[in-house]
């Protein structure tokens, strides 16, 4: 790297050098938020804002990746790699011998996340249980404040002569109820690439989505691997999901659980009317079958509906005397069974 192209991680995120683990990642957020490319549509500057702002934040949150920065500054992943055994070299030369040069003029290498990657990626050292696949993990964030990393699975192959395999990647893709119900184009910015990708209809939490060709391609044939989406729920209101089933939490009256009753309850697919048993007790559920939570196949898992009591606060002159009423004329002991406990 050329002394010019210098980035100045600190200076990016607008820090100081000594700043904590938590100004480093206050500041990050502060800026992802302001320049994330989800807030600034076709905005080519602020993408490239992005990136750095991601790099630099990359490199000051892991601790020894900062050691290394603060130590070589832009020599730091040269410097990493000469301090591997068996992989000691000059400045300025591949530790794989002098044949290979580490200046390799205007070459973009923003595709790796090291230098190492480039050079391990160039001599096709790739291998293992995947076919000869790498997976570089990404995160991706529709909300302020996601952070962009990298790392690597697999171990190396058995030789330089074979060809490199492209890599695939993977991402976390967190999304609201809605769109993770109905499934839909997605668009996304990932790594200053803007993908479209189809969302099945029911993905959950832990469930992942392939986009075949999305991968990291490799420097020789520029082919490319698989993109993977590891699905996240932002938070609902009203609404979680438990294993296969939607669940949600309905509160009822006293005398609706004492004499039953009749209540609407929201569903994905609108309102319904809910028959409330006579006699029911708080924190028992009822079950709406088929108005859970949709798979890919459009298949309709349960919904249950969790009751709660809940007690008023605020009561009128006439609700008060007839709750004296029921107080006093009241037949039902529910802590009859305590008379006998004793230690």
């Amino acid at each position: 790297m050329a002394s010019t192209d210098f980035k100045d991680y600190y200076s990016i995120l607008g820090v100081k050098k000594s700043a904590s683990e938590d100004e480093i990642k206050k500041a990050f957020r502060k800026l992802a938020l302001k320049y994330h490319p989800d807030r600034n549509p076709e905005d080519k500057q602020a993408e490239t804002r992005f990136k750095e702002i991601s790099e630099a934040y990359e490199v000051l949150s892991d601790p020894e990746k900062r050691k290394k920065y603060d130590q070589f500054g832009q020599y730091w992943q040269q410097a990493d790699r000469a301090g591997q055994p068996g992989r000691a070299g000059q400045a300025g030369q591949s530790p794989y011998g002098s044949g290979f040069s580490t200046d390799f003029g205007g070459f973009d290498f923003s595709q790796y996340g090291s230098f190492d990657e480039f050079i391990d990626e160039l001599l096709g050292r790739f291998g293992g249980p995947s076919g000869g696949r790498r997976t570089r993990s990404y995160t991706y964030s529709t909300s302020p404040g996601g952070r962009t990393g990298y790392s690597d699975f697999g171990g190396f192959g058995d030789g330089f002569g074979q060809q490199a395999a492209p890599a695939d990647r993977e991402a976390t893709v967190r999304l609201g109820f809605s769109e993770a119900f109905r499934g839909g184009q997605k668009r996304l910015s990932l790594g200053g690439e803007v993908i479209s990708v189809r969302i099945p209809p029911g993905a959950k939490p832990g469930s992942r989505i392939r986009v075949p060709g999305k991968g990291q391609s490799t420097p020789l044939n520029q082919q490319r691997g698989d993109l993977y989406l590891n699905v996240e729920l932002q938070p609902h209101s009203f609404f979680q999901i438990e294993g296969d089933n939607l669940v949600c939490e309905v509160p009822i009256t006293p005398d609706e659980a004492v004499l039953g009753a009749s209540i609407e309850v929201p569903t994905p697919d609108g309102r319904v009317t809910v028959k409330v048993p006579a006699g029911i007790r708080s924190g028992q559920s009822l079950r709406l079958r088929g108005k859970g939570w949709s798979d890919p196949k459009g298949k309709r898992s349960d919904q249950l509906v969790r009751l709660e009591i809940a007690t008023p606060k605020d009561i009128s002159s006439t609700e008060r005397e007839y709750y004296e009423k029921i107080r006093d004329t009241r037949s039902y002991d529910p802590r009859r069974h305590l008379q006998q406990v004793s230690l």
